[in-house]
């Protein structure tokens, strides 16, 4: 396998041999990496400095269940922090057939130029994209894939990226080559406009593949971990029929649903925004309920979303999302919602900054909250580049701070996602202690104090929560590098031989010798790695806090976010 290096300053491509110690890392393990080695961590994000490292996971492009995740590292220009981002769609898969380790982007144009960067097995060629400026991502799609055949898998920025807003995201082409899968926390998107690339197009016809060394020891551990996944009651019942969206419900239940900018963990709409209601409504109109973002998921969370016509709406639509523009902003109409996404999949924007950003405009009084209208015509303003729209589209914290509005849900500027840390205390820790803003993916702690999935961790107490925390966010570091969907984290937690079955493959593709124990010091050293970084960049542990107004009492358990800081700063102490 090979990294590619790409100078935007020279417009040159250069192909180098992967390092010793880069051998056995992968996504998010070797885009931390990279950075924290090549980036300076003082350096302004959206500067010449800063640099985009894209990686498929370590067992992406194999028949591994469930592996296509792509990783996006940077330094973020939302945080300020370490980032790495990562999306399904085909992507992953392609580069890692391709042998591609690795795509390091630097430098910028001299004269602010962009262009598309082809990727095949002839390596990567620079062309100018000018014509192409201003295409929304399904547009762009289309015209990338007349030009170069409807295999390839595009990956763009829409005018967000080119506006360099820093709630902009990294679109990636799902099977049906539709703009669904995002990069989308932290800004990436900026980043990828600022470095002047407008898309990438990848095309692995005639790719080598995947070598693997052991294929039978490969495919036995692989039949194995995808039939562990299936018998799994979330993985393989609970997610292919209600998608994400299923937790809805789950959670409004557990009064842990921010409703209102968080005012409550109960929403009232909560029934009509459900993933059951989501599923009888796409079987209505003869959509998809059960739809995989990439080929070989055999979870296959995604779905398919119709209109009242019955015509095509949008695609992937997730929990968080119909959370963020829905009970967060309380709007009960699913199909408001589902034009909200679509308009962010279009625009390249991360559906949960953006959904708690028109909360925090709302709660700025620009729109009441409720207008489903009113909310579509401010995503419509971003994507327009009005002046309004690019105050929105630099996320929540910066609405926050140009309408004077206190009660702004971030941590180091990044939207808090769909669990109130009140009612769900484990994921509280999370957002407050994660190297990469409020992101509940980075130790979903929803796992034991939600669905009692690994356990059970009683959400509403404090006790456990910071062990809790801890141990989730290095596992997810691991997994992060593997390529391997987040979601097999139920059946891992649940089924004892599911993390020996990944380390078998790992060891069957790679000829190596790996053990569970060494699964685990991959995470630590990640995790350790991007601290360092935001050492180096000026953050401490008093960053690691959540704001203010969550010593506030949530109904209806009237409980508070208790965990003391000194409890907190415990948690890095691996």
């Amino acid at each position: 396998m090979q990294i590619y290096r790409v100078d935007m300053t020279e417009g040159k491509v250069t192909t180098e041999e992967v390092k010793e110690g880069y051998a056995v890392l992968g996504g998010r393990g070797l885009t931390s990496q990279i950075i924290a080695d090549e980036v300076d961590p003082t350096c302004h994000p959206l500067g010449a400095n800063n640099k985009l490292v894209i990686a498929p996971g370590l067992l992406s492009g194999t028949n591994a269940p469930s592996s296509g995740r792509l990783s996006v590292g940077t330094k973020s220009p939302l945080t300020g922090t370490i980032k790495e981002s990562n999306a399904g769609g085909t992507a992953s898969q392609k580069l890692a057939k391709l042998g591609i380790k690795a795509i390091i982007v630097e430098g910028q144009p001299k004269n602010g130029e962009f262009y598309t960067l082809k990727v095949s097995k002839d390596g990567i060629e620079l062309k100018d994209a000018s014509s192409l400026l201003g295409q929304r991502n399904y547009d762009l799609g289309n015209t990338m894939r007349g030009e170069y055949g409807d295999s390839v898998c595009v990956v763009s920025v829409g005018p967000a990226g080119e506006y360099k807003l820093t709630a902009a995201s990294i679109a990636v082409t799902d099977g049906e080559g539709r703009p669904v899968r995002h990069c989308g926390r932290g800004g990436t998107g900026a980043v990828m406009g600022s470095k002047g690339i407008k898309v990438i197009v990848i095309d692995d016809a005639d790719a080598p593949g995947v070598s693997v060394k052991d294929k039978e020891g490969f495919k036995a551990a692989a039949k194995d971990f995808s039939k562990m996944l299936l018998d799994h009651p979330v993985c393989g019942q609970g997610l292919p029929t209600y998608g994400t969206a299923v937790l809805i419900n789950i959670l409004n239940e557990a009064g842990g649903l921010p409703t209102k900018n968080f005012r409550s963990g109960r929403y009232d709409g909560a029934d009509k925004i459900s993933g059951e209601a989501m599923f009888d409504r796409i079987n209505e109109r003869k959509g998809n309920p059960t739809h995989g973002c990439h080929p070989g998921c055999v979870m296959r969370c995604s779905q398919v979303y119709n209109d009242k016509d019955g015509n095509y709406l949008t695609a992937g639509f997730e929990y968080e999302t119909i959370w963020a523009f829905g009970a967060h902003c309380t709007i009960d109409d699913l199909d408001a919602i589902a034009t909200l996404d679509r308009l962010c999949d279009d625009i390249g924007l991360d559906t949960i900054e953006m959904g708690v950003t028109i909360g925090v405009a709302m709660e700025a009084g620009i729109i009441p909250f409720g207008d489903a209208d009113g909310a579509i015509d401010l995503l419509q303003q971003v994507g327009e580049g009005k002046p309004l729209g690019r105050i929105l589209g630099n996320g929540a914290s910066f609405t926050g701070k140009a309408y004077g509005v206190t009660r702004v849900p971030t941590v180091k500027d990044q939207s808090i996602p769909a669990y109130d840390p009140r009612a769900v205390k484990g994921v509280g820790v999370t957002y407050a202690t994660t190297t990469m803003g409020a992101d509940h993916t980075a130790g979903y702690s929803v796992t034991a104090n939600i669905l009692k999935v690994g356990g059970h961790v009683d959400p509403l107490s404090k006790e456990g929560q910071v062990d809790l925390s801890r141990n989730l966010q290095i596992a997810t570091a691991a997994v992060d590098s593997t390529g391997l969907c987040l979601f097999v984290a139920f059946a891992v937690l649940d089924k004892p031989k599911a993390l020996p079955r990944v380390v078998d493959m790992l060891n069957a593709q790679y000829g190596l010798s790996l053990t569970v124990d060494d699964v685990s010091e991959l995470g630590k050293a990640i995790l350790n790695t991007e601290r360092e970084f935001n050492k180096a960049a000026g953050f401490n542990n008093s960053h690691d806090r959540l704001p203010e107004f969550f010593k506030e009492e949530l109904p209806p358990h009237g409980t508070t976010f208790d965990l003391t800081d000194e409890e907190l700063d415990e948690l890095y102490n691996f």
